[in-house]
């Protein structure tokens, strides 16, 4: 009973890497799909998210079928809320990526994006693909360091946002106020999105460590 159990909780972790390579997947998805006006690749990432909720369900139900029969205590009681407050973070994640695609969606043909802030995107494309990764990995590894250094990757992303709104925000911008509004909501997704993957890093932290703040480990 008791091994059961022990795989249960380690199939939880398993499950909760791969949403976190769904939901990575899904932001690089809708990244080529705003940058390409690429319309059916942001209906392919809408659809998935019926797929990362499932998700979401399904590891939630299995974590509470647990807290019910086995009534865990310290570590393992730990595990199992972390668990489901990472699943949480992931499909907030996933609904992030569907944000992107749909506002591609909803200028297609034409691209949401400007050629003046397009190099800002794809390089926020890429450092959220990067956190992803990295938490996947974080999750998969109970990995402390690793966890931290998100937080300065995260700093990343808020550079980029900050870029934008120095591009929205000067005299010479082009193209309009519904233009800046797209802009400014893509740029909220991306920032919320890398700021959910600190999330999961300090969820893992306290899970391993107990404490709720991460701190940087020196060399």
């Amino acid at each position: 009973m008791r091994e059961h159990y022990r795989e249960e909780l380690e199939d939880i972790n398993t499950c909760l890497v791969e949403m976190a390579n769904s939901v990575g997947s899904a932001m690089s998805k809708a990244t080529t799909a705003l940058l390409d006006a690429d319309v059916a690749l942001a209906d392919l990432v809408i659809a998935g998210d019926e797929h990362v909720d499932a998700v979401r369900e399904s590891i939630e139900e299995r974590c509470f079928t647990l807290l019910a029969r086995q009534q865990p205590v310290a570590t393992d009681l730990r595990t199992i809320t972390t668990a489901m407050r990472i699943v949480a973070d992931l499909e907030r994640m996933g609904d992030l990526a569907v944000h992107v695609a749909k506002l591609a969606r909803m200028r297609f043909p034409e691209s949401a994006v400007p050629a003046e802030v397009r190099p800002i995107f794809l390089e926020a494309g890429h450092v959220a693909q990067s956190l992803v990764t990295k938490t996947g990995a974080v999750i998969a590894e109970l990995d402390v360091r690793a966890a931290t250094e998100l937080e300065s990757d995260d700093d990343l992303m808020d550079a980029l946002h900050r870029q934008l709104f120095t591009e929205l925000l000067s005299p010479g911008w082009p193209h309009g106020m519904e233009s800046a509004i797209d802009i400014t909501l893509l740029g909220r997704y991306y920032e919320r999105f890398a700021d959910h993957a600190v999330s999961v890093a300090r969820r893992v932290v306290y899970l391993v460590t107990g404490e709720r703040e991460m701190t940087a480990i020196s060399n």
